[in-house]
């Protein structure tokens, strides 16, 4: 077998931690992964994983090996994207991902004016609501709410996002528009199952750190659900600014308790660090920095300035 293509077999059963799964993945037989890895480990003279019944893992000389692996890897794919010149020219498939919502608001409908300037790629767009890890998974370009902790990777910051509680204005005149974070005690509180913020809500009260329990006294599985629910008057929830920038820009929803809202975090466009960037990556990027940079969805300041 070539080698190249036993060391993607390799690199599949470590990153899916298992000789089925790699398989699937790959689209071939158990039984052929599984003789690839000990014809290796005999042609090497070592042992790369390390087998239980209930387990897998790499030993010490397999790390090294994937490691070893995925840079070969990389650096055939390179020379052959620079032969066929897509470091000068847009083309071939481009894989990006981002959170659901944030995916299907803003990044699904800039796709297609995207493919429409660069006829040569094709987009896989993966939305999903966890952080991918990009060179395990081949993404190209990833769109991420927060600071980033990975060095290996560059960032352009295109908005920002809050943490807000919103409300419909009809619920506030029945009920009364919270002044304080404790008044939220009382209140009809929707909340996503999908959202991390659904238990304790964290706000900021002249400069120290607040939390506050709630209790929500309706949950759905999905963020839109609970935006649409608080959007009929029934209560008040707590998303990301981006999720209601259109509501509250038509006075559909209602921000309120703005003064003790968390600080911004940054919206970023993210692409891997590389001393050639592929022309389809760095079109993108240059695409998403402008069209993102210039929606005032993304600058919710702005917004509250208005």
């Amino acid at each position: 077998m070539d080698r190249f293509q036993e060391m993607r077999i390799f690199m599949a059963v470590a990153d899916q931690e298992g000789f089925a799964a790699a398989a699937r993945r790959l689209n071939i037989s158990p039984p052929s992964v599984t003789r690839v890895i000990a014809a290796m480990e005999a042609r090497i003279g070592t042992q790369l994983l390390a087998r239980t019944t209930r387990s897998l893992r790499l030993t010490e000389a397999g790390q090294r090996y994937l490691e070893d692996c995925r840079r070969i890897l990389g650096e055939v794919a390179e020379a052959e994207e620079a032969a066929a010149g897509s470091y000068s020219v847009p083309c071939g498939q481009l894989t990006v991902t981002a959170s659901v919502l944030f995916g299907e608001l803003f990044i699904a409908p800039l796709l297609a004016a995207y493919l429409d300037q660069f006829p040569s790629v094709q987009v896989n767009a993966l939305l999903v609501d966890r952080v991918v890890n990009m060179a395990d998974e081949g993404i190209d370009v990833a769109i991420r709410i927060g600071h980033l902790h990975e060095t290996s990777l560059e960032a352009v910051k295109v908005g920002e996002v809050r943490q807000v509680v919103c409300g419909a204005p009809a619920y506030f005149e029945r009920h009364g528009r919270p002044a304080l974070p404790a008044e939220l005690g009382s209140a009809n509180i929707v909340m996503s199952s999908a959202s991390h913020l659904l238990s304790d809500w964290q706000f900021v009260d002249q400069g120290q750190a607040l939390s506050v329990r709630c209790q929500p006294r309706l949950v759905v599985t999905a963020n839109q659900a609970a935006i649409n629910i608080a959007a009929l008057g029934w209560g008040i929830t707590r998303v990301l600014s981006y999720q209601v920038a259109s509501l509250v820009a038509a006075g559909t929803l209602e921000r309120v308790l703005r003064d003790y809202e968390p600080p911004a975090l940054p919206i970023q466009v993210v692409y891997t660090k590389s001393h050639r960037i592929p022309a389809k990556v760095r079109t993108f990027v240059d695409f998403l920095t402008e069209r993102l940079g210039n929606d005032p969805a993304l600058r919710p300041d702005v917004q509250q300035a208005r």
